[in-house]
């Protein structure tokens, strides 16, 4: 990123092009594009299956587990708990992988502002 830093320095203000376009930033959204993209894929997948069941194969999803559970009623609630699974999933993925990226990008753009005032 010295790059970035050297716009800092010359112009006294963040080139956030400059950012952008700096190994690091590409790194770090490389890393986050590699997590969210596939598990949206399958979670796409999983819902579209949902819903299809849902639609064309309702003597399947009326089938009662146990009581008046049915097949249908668990795989709906399967969509909410898979929500929280991954929101969770991707709040530790981020804790551990994003935020310590980005946290060196955000302190050497900001040493480098210090140094330009």
């Amino acid at each position: 990123m010295s790059e970035s830093t050297a716009d800092i320095a010359e112009t006294g203000d963040i080139d956030y092009v400059a950012v952008q376009e700096s190994a690091p930033f590409r790194e770090l959204k490389k890393t986050q594009r590699s997590f969210v993209f596939p598990l949206s894929v399958a979670f796409l997948i999983w819902y579209f299956i949902y819903v299809l069941l849902s639609s064309f194969a309702s003597d399947f999803m009326a089938q009662k587990v146990w009581g008046d559970i049915t097949v249908g009623l668990l795989f709906g609630l399967g969509q909410f708990v898979t929500t929280f699974a991954i929101t969770t999933w991707y709040v530790s993925y981020a804790n551990r992988k994003l935020d310590p990226k980005a946290v060196a990008i955000r302190e050497e753009l900001e040493a480098a502002e210090e140094a330009a005032k």
